[in-house]
């Protein structure tokens, strides 16, 4: 089919702000109007995007639909100023979008909205709006609770990716806009861009608990604010994934999910494979629900599920094996509990009581990987007994037949803390016979939101209490002669923020348990049709990522140190040209976490980002350098960003923030 594609289409705000667009036509479709489907997100569809978005966007005008990029407000070519995330001015817009959309004469008023990300929050954020317009969505690794799962925060703990996507979105936001799109006014507009640019790691890191803020744009404030059919989709080695069950349980229009086995990325593109037809799959949700054809999605389970095999505990697999089963969600009818002992066991049976303590060394989870992965090299978690080290574990006998679980495992502990402010880290770990540990799923928890996270409350010291604490969602299968284990802990850096002292806990094993969603391995389901994309773009390779992650200790100091480094692109992309546009992209970032076995007030996390992007006579570079540290009672960030033009000085910037501790 032959496509018609405006590179660039003003969308007119009614406080005169212009959103900039691209549209993928069908053939014809200005004749015979057809319905739209909307992504909209701040990562620039000029450039930023481009290369994914064309595959998919025109795969669906291939399939008589038209299909719309937009840029929000103050990012990429849009006008105005993005102050923040998911603000409720982006949903005013993405409703004037929706509705704009639905007048234009190549729509026939139907419109869904879809995305991951950023743009699968939104989708659920502006389906909650109910513009008359939007018939269904179609939301990717998102959340319904923006404190518990998204990336500033986990349960309760302050995630070190805070810092880190704060400062990529600072270096985003410091692009110019392409001056070939606005004219002669964007030095002025990027000037002020700039001037204006939010310091969003601090922004974000104020609110430690689940406040105002949070509530804002959580649909779990109101599942039932939502009345159009949703798709969700989250994946196993991705960190969204929790908010798929909650969303098929609490929604009350049609819904079907989706988990799989992949990264943050669109199935189509999943790593670890297999990557799915998706594209296929949405294009059926929208047969459905914007065309009013039957494509069968309402007789598919409610939930399609990747059950995980037992596999080496490699950090840059790019296959994951296992199957797809189908089932109704709730997945599991009954929880198949496991009890602690002091003899490190899980049993079937409660064993005598034991007291058992730990305080986990500062660096105790370097095995851990990241928190999101997208499909780069060593990002998924290593063998697991590096980390076991620092843990109390428990573990089960030689499975004699197949475990299979698919759903949300959780623990019961009885504890005491010997300080007022601790975190707990439980993980599940698959033992193979040659005693390597793959992590299953983890959660750690802020123990001063242990009833809660809108109202902290210190504990106290030496009495013991009672927490249950829900695992991240997962879909495992363990195999005879494999061994299931349970790890505790009291630190997970780097992937959190240590608490202000090394806490002991102590456990009382007889008052704890596991508790297994386990499947009896039926309900099986023939999987995907292969992936397939849509046209892609003419792009051209200029040099391929390189990609750098090791631990190393010095043994004068004790300080052990972290580190990740992207050259040429972060996600794995490499130094790339859009032909088209004659425009390259290259991005560069080092991640240096330090901290001392003893102490968690040595913690320190420095960040340094480049960012280049241009063509001949128009080319902006950024530098950012970030740096996080902390005392008891305080957070200390700081950055300086450095913006030039063909090489010249464009404007500097510093930003120095201190932000009191709130039992964290």
């Amino acid at each position: 089919m032959t496509l018609e594609i405006l590179e660039h289409v003003w969308i007119p705000m009614s406080d005169g702000i212009r959103l900039s667009s691209r549209v993928f036509l069908p053939e014809d479709a200005r004749n015979a109007a057809v319905p739209a489907v909307l992504e909209y997100i701040p990562y620039r569809k000029r450039d930023g995007t481009r290369g994914r978005d064309a595959p998919m966007h025109g795969y669906f005008a291939e399939q008589g639909y038209a299909a719309v990029r937009v840029d929000i407000r103050g990012s990429g070519e849009s006008e105005g100023h993005l102050a923040d995330e998911y603000l409720p001015l982006e949903q005013d817009d993405a409703c004037e979008v929706i509705a704009w959309i639905a007048e234009q004469e190549w729509c026939d008023g139907n419109v869904g909205m879809m995305g991951k990300s950023w743009s699968g929050f939104n989708s659920l954020q502006v389906a909650a709006r109910r513009p008359p317009a939007l018939k269904a969505i179609i939301t990717c690794y998102s959340t319904d609770d923006r404190f518990r799962d998204d990336i500033h925060f986990m349960g309760g703990c302050l995630l070190n990716d805070n810092l880190w996507w704060g400062v990529i979105m600072m270096a985003y936001q410091a692009r110019p806009a392409d001056p070939a799109v606005i004219g002669a006014g964007w030095r002025e507009d990027w000037t002020r861009r700039l001037g204006s640019l939010p310091f969003f790691p601090a922004l974000w890191a104020r609110h430690q608990r689940y406040d105002d803020y949070w509530k804002h744009g959580s649909i779990q404030e109101g599942y039932s604010d939502i009345r159009c059919p949703v798709l969700v989709v989250g994946a196993w080695a991705d960190s969204y994934t929790n908010s798929v069950p909650r969303l098929l349980e609490s929604l009350d229009v049609p819904t079907r999910g989706i988990i799989g086995p992949w990264g943050h990325v669109y199935p189509h593109d999943g790593v670890p494979g297999p990557a799915i037809g998706f594209l296929q799959e949405a294009t059926r949700w929208w047969d459905q629900w914007l065309k009013g054809r039957d494509s069968g999605v309402m007789e598919e389970p409610k939930l399609r599920a990747y059950i995980n095999d037992a596999v080496e505990p490699d950090p840059s697999r790019p296959y994951q094996p296992g199957r797809w089963v189908g089932s109704d969600w709730p997945v599991a009818t009954a929880m198949t509990e496991m009890y602690l002992t002091g003899h490190g066991r899980l049993t079937d049976c409660p064993d005598a009581p034991a007291r058992l303590q730990i305080r986990s060394p500062q660096d105790s989870s370097t095995a851990a990987g990241e928190w999101m992965a997208v499909g780069c090299p060593g990002e998924m978690p290593a063998d697991q007994r590096r980390d076991d080290a620092g843990a109390l574990t428990f573990e089960t006998e030689l499975l004699q037949e197949d475990l299979e679980i698919l759903g949300i495992p959780e623990i019961v502990l009885k504890f005491a803390s010997d300080k007022p402010v601790a975190q707990l880290v439980v993980r599940i770990g698959d033992v193979a016979p040659d005693g390597k540990v793959t992590r299953v799923s983890y959660q750690v928890l802020n123990l001063t939101h242990r009833n809660g996270h809108e109202w902290p409350e210190p504990l106290e010291v030496g009495t013991y209490e009672t927490v249950t604490v829900k695992l991240s969602a997962c879909g495992h299968r363990f195999r005879p002669g494999h061994r299931l284990r349970v790890s505790i802990g009291t630190a997970y850096w780097p992937i959190i923020w240590p608490a202000p002292e090394a806490a002991t806990l102590t456990i009382d094993t007889a008052a704890s348990l596991l508790r297994l969603p386990v499947r009896d391995g039926g309900d099986s389901y023939p999987g995907f049709e292969p992936a397939v994309q849509g046209p892609s773009c003419p792009v051209t390779m200029l040099r391929p990522a390189e990609t750098e992650r090791r631990v190393s200790t010095d043994f004068l100091t004790g300080e052990v140190t972290y580190v990740t480094e992207g050259r040429g692109g972060i996600f794995g992309e490499g130094v790339l040209q859009f032909d088209e546009i004659g425009t390259s992209l290259s991005h560069n970032l080092r991640r240096e976490l330090r901290i001392h076995p003893d102490d968690p007030l040595s913690a320190c996390f420095k960040l340094h980002q480049e960012y280049e992007m241009g063509r001949e006579g128009w080319f902006s570079a950024s530098v950012l350098d970030a740096e996080m540290t902390c005392d008891a009672e305080t957070f200390f960030l700081e950055a300086r960003m450095r913006v030039t033009l063909n090489g010249e000085d464009v404007m500097e910037r510093e930003w120095d923030e201190e932000l009191a501790r709130n039992l964290i």
